[in-house]
């Protein structure tokens, strides 16, 4: 997340702790959309081509079946159409992030969100009438040399025959699913612009918006008090809007089941998996895994609030770091040769090509301001620059990480557009999050080798041991929470607000245990996560760091980083646990969950030995 200097643009709102208005923001601290398009009005005049071209599709309806020309013929002007899709979303959500608020952005994103859902209608026939081919024609068709880099994706699309409905039926789906799936942006615009949280001080005693940016930084603050307050204060927000969020969430949970049932799926959960061809076993190991190995996790909340000297430990105690009188003010340029440093063992390429896009390339929008979506994400198209948001704060030593993570997704696409065709550079959410966590794993090593302070070492030890909590346990339970939610969905049971919180109390208590005093309010935390619009994905962060631990530990050991290259090379080439099992990880077994499980308690013990 990005170094908010709060903030390196000299107004009256940032100099008094407020987040500037997005004009305010100098150049320099933004990401170059030029390359997308130089002007809003460029956009404008790729909306419309797009707008005039796509409906052309219907001279190919009823041709597929044909020959492997007609088929290559729909399956290249479709790419060209995706090609420009991409493009378009990518900038509006892009300028959506900025400024949530911004009523051109707004009305952009409506409108591309309009025509996609037309184009989505005109393109319904194509995965039906392409299941259609008899089998026989179908594997003539694989064999023919025109279809040849086509292979794949007819491989996976056939793979969807059973889940794959009527023309009409598809195009009623089609037609249904902006609104079916509106759920995650009414979230957003609730709680990063309609939501506020008022005013608190900080350790300095200066009065501060509380904002979802904000929170993560006064969570850090040693003064205890300054933590509690900010606690309360954030979740009155949220309480104060607890049953809209609980229906918002609701509904977007029984649209996952909508369409998991509308396509034959035996659960939301397994129509989720069945694009990366994930079993079921792989979800629930992780679960089995964390729960059989609770105990490092409480040891840890114990060392942590002894360290702290506290009677008794709250869930908003667990984030400020153990240390006292270590640097904890890093700028965005430090950040940046940090990470370049870490990743140094990938190679010249990597380094140089992340140095350009970090700095004079301008891949990043940096800091937070008014009304910007809070967090942090990497996003690259094809033919694009793979931008990264930040919110970078430089008291919060842990956006150096959010940098390193960032860069590793994008540095994930910037080899994937380079080594493979567009119909196979897009990869999974599973490999990307091997890719981000990867370079987190990358920086801890490095940070930990250069510095001969006990006193930052055990900074270092604190945070990693913090990630692996937040990633390997705190993601479980969140993957816990969403496969229960649906479930309840499922099997018919009452989806509202008691019994999201009744649901999401037994995880809480069963991973703090005793050791941390969880308070009423933190049952609302399931209505503030914004994956969860997005179901079924947050496993894949725990998935991903275990996964990336291994593959870390291998590259490390050998000096040779080819192999990890070849990985983030394969894009979406093949299925991601086959991609892994090339590189050297079997995620069918739960040993790379396990062994990450071990490094975390190892960690644990070192941790408090440096304190004792």
């Amino acid at each position: 997340m990005e170094t908010a200097r709060y903030f390196n643009c000299e107004t009256e709102s940032s100099q008094q702790g407020f987040p500037p208005p997005r004009h305010a923001v100098p150049q320099e601290d933004t990401w170059d959309l030029s390359p997308l398009y130089p002007t809003p009005q460029d956009w404008e005049s790729e909306f419309s081509q797009l707008s005039l071209e796509f409906p052309k599709i219907r001279n190919f309806e009823g041709t597929l079946s044909g020959s492997p020309s007609c088929l290559l013929q729909a399956l290249e002007f479709e790419k060209s159409i995706d090609q420009k899709i991409e493009q378009l979303n990518q900038y509006a959500s892009l300028k959506m992030s900025e400024d949530n608020a911004d009523a051109d952005s707004l009305a952009r994103e409506a409108r591309l969100q309009s025509l996609l859902t037309k184009i989505g209608e005109a393109f319904s026939f194509l995965a039906p009438e392409i299941q259609a081919i008899e089998d026989d024609s179908f594997q003539r068709f694989l064999e023919s040399a025109e279809l040849e880099p086509w292979i794949l994706p007819l491989k996976k699309l056939r793979r969807n025959k059973p889940h794959t409905l009527s023309s009409k039926e598809e195009r009623l789906l089609s037609l249904g699913s902006a609104v079916m799936g509106g759920h995650g942006d009414t979230f957003s615009q609730l709680t990063n612009v309609d939501m506020k949280f008022g005013k608190v001080r900080n350790d300095a005693g200066e009065e501060i918006e509380l904002t979802q940016s904000s929170y993560s930084s006064l969570l850090v603050q040693r003064e205890p008090e300054v933590r509690k307050n900010a606690f309360h204060s954030f979740y009155k927000g949220f309480s104060e809007h607890q049953f809209t969020l609980a229906s918002t969430y609701a509904n977007s949970v029984r649209s996952d089941v909508f369409f998991a049932r509308a396509r034959n799926h035996p659960s939301a959960l397994e129509a989720a998996l069945f694009q990366d061809d994930v079993p079921v076993s792989v979800y629930e190991n992780l679960i089995s895994s964390a729960r059989a190995n609770l105990s490092p996790l409480f040891r840890y909340f114990g060392v942590r609030r002894k360290a702290l000297r506290l009677e008794e430990l709250h869930q908003y105690d667990t984030y400020v770091p153990l240390v006292e009188g270590v640097k904890t003010d890093v700028s965005w340029d430090e950040a940046v040769e940090m990470v370049l440093s870490a990743v140094a063992p990938l190679g010249e390429e990597y380094t140089r090509v992340l140095r350009g896009g970090l700095t004079a390339e301008r891949w990043c929008d940096r800091y937070e301001n008014r009304n910007k979506r809070s967090g942090a994400f990497s996003y690259g198209t094809y033919q694009s620059p793979p931008y990264i948001m930040m919110n970078y704060k430089r008291d919060v030593f842990s956006d150096v990480f959010t940098l390193a993570h960032e860069a590793g997704h994008s540095m994930h696409t910037w080899y994937s557009q380079r080594a493979q065709s567009y119909q196979n550079y897009h990869y999974p959410i599973f490999l990307a999050e091997v890719a981000s966590t990867f370079n987190e794993v990358l920086l801890t090593e490095y940070l930990l080798s250069k510095t001969q302070d006990p006193a930052m070492r055990l900074y270092l030890i604190n945070r990693q041991v913090d990630d692996f909590r937040g990633t390997l346990y705190r993601q479980t339970m969140f993957a816990e929470f969403e496969k229960e939610s649906h479930a309840l969905e499922e099997a018919g049971g009452p989806l509202t607000l008691d019994s999201l919180r009744e649901i999401y109390r037994k995880l809480l208590d069963a991973y703090f245990g005793s050791s941390v005093v969880v308070d009423k309010e933190l049952e609302l935390e399931c209505l503030r996560i914004p994956h969860f619009y997005n179901a079924f994905y947050v496993y894949k962060y725990a998935t991903g760091l275990s996964a990336a631990v291994a593959l870390a530990g291998q590259t490390l050991k050998s000096g040779e980083p080819s192999r990890y290259l070849d990985f983030l090379r394969s894009g979406g080439s093949r299925y991601p646990l086959e991609t892994l099992q090339a590189a050297g990880v079997d995620m069918t077994s739960p040993e790379p969950v396990d062994a990450a499980l071990s490094l975390f308690e190892r960690r644990v013990e070192e941790m408090a030995n440096l304190l004792s």
